[in-house]
């Protein structure tokens, strides 16, 4: 069977759901962001304006920029290491790891002893990644494993909402899983019939309201426990920029996307970005028991600033003042509470002892 011919993604999973039964929610948003070949994170470059969303890094060369101050801070403090790990989850386009290297390797010694990784799996991203990075000899990785030896830094910006998620909702005979089946032909959202023991549960949720909704990230916290498993090691530190809340909560947030406008999450797996609120407070439970110390959470806009952004601003107005108001924009999107700076946050965990600027 030739690939125009083989089926597509809505067919293969609605013909898993006939074989095998409803599928969690997790196994549905694994399925639609990563299948092999027709997974949305498979496929097309979909970042900008053409595509489906905008991320930071494409928004301002200053958000990058100051993330490589952060890094180049941490690695000074840890006694500028000849040999260390710079790995980024997600690259995009490879932008922002781009500015992160311009600023970063003016530090001397800094490149000499740079290895950097990078975990992508959509041949496109790559591709542009390769453009972009080729000078700082990229290597590209499939397991959080294949790092080298020496101490470790992390970005991941936008990465962690992109993970699958499971979800569970309240009934008046407990918690149950929801689940995705099909119902005269289309899909639809169900419960598994089998309660979930209250002693599984978070016990804050003891009092949880009826068709209250409860989303937990298994595979964010496998990624984060992985990852800060081989930095209470080695040393070094875990950056992570998202959307999400800072303490455990109920309520839904899986949404999906499509070309800049809310999609239904149901509908064309593989054409839909989907993605959820990411939990602060279990990424930093789980980064807290491999030895890590977790940095009080941030919001984006406190972040950047705390890193001079508006003196960023101010130099890069100065050096390029017909580009002011699209500078003085860009900054504004970036840290204003009404924009991108409270709905996203700052999380970093790091070896004890060290220091990382931009939290208090």
């Amino acid at each position: 069977m030739t690939e125009q011919q083989s089926p597509s993604l809505s067919e293969i999973i609605d013909m898993q759901i006939r074989t095998t039964g409803p599928m969690s929610v997790a196994t549905y948003m694994g399925l639609c962001l990563t299948h092999p070949t027709k997974g949305y994170y498979k496929t097309d470059d979909p970042l900008g304006a053409a595509g489906d969303f905008v991320t930071a890094p494409e928004i301002s060369q200053m958000f990058g920029e100051l993330i490589g101050f952060f890094f180049v801070n941490l690695w000074q403090q840890m006694g500028s290491p000849k040999e260390f790990t710079l790995l980024e989850l997600g690259p995009g386009r490879g932008t922002l790891m781009a500015d992160i290297l311009r600023v970063a390797c003016r530090a001397e010694g800094f490149r000499d002893g740079l290895d950097l990784r990078l975990f992508e799996t959509n041949p496109a991203l790559i591709a542009e990644q390769n453009a972009r990075l080729e000078p700082y000899g990229a290597k590209w990785i499939d397991g959080f494993d294949k790092v080298g030896p020496g101490p470790l830094l992390v970005i991941a910006n936008e990465f962690f909402d992109a993970l699958p998620i499971r979800q569970f909702v309240r009934d008046t005979d407990g918690w149950h899983e929801r689940m995705i089946g099909t119902n005269n032909g289309r899909r639809v959202f169900g419960l598994n019939p089998t309660p979930i023991p209250a002693s599984a549960m978070p016990e804050i949720l003891a009092d949880a309201e009826i068709n209250a909704v409860l989303e937990v990230g298994l595979a964010s916290d496998e990624v984060m426990n992985r990852l800060a498993s081989t930095i209470s090691t080695q040393g070094g530190a875990i950056l992570a920029i998202d959307y999400g809340y800072a303490r455990t909560q109920t309520g839904e947030t899986l949404q999906g996307v499509r070309r800049h406008q809310f999609a239904d999450v149901l509908d064309a797996p593989g054409e839909v970005d989907l993605s959820a609120h990411v939990d602060f407070e279990a990424l930093g439970t789980v980064a807290a028991k491999a030895g890590l110390a977790i940095q009080p959470l941030a919001s984006q806009g406190q972040f950047l600033s705390r890193m001079g952004i508006k003196e960023r601003t101010s130099a890069l107005i100065a050096a390029n003042p017909s580009s002011a108001d699209d500078l003085a924009a860009a900054r504004d999107r970036l840290i204003g509470p009404d924009q991108m700076g409270t709905l996203f946050k700052a999380f970093c965990a790091a070896s004890p002892g060290l220091q990382p600027p931009g939290f208090e």
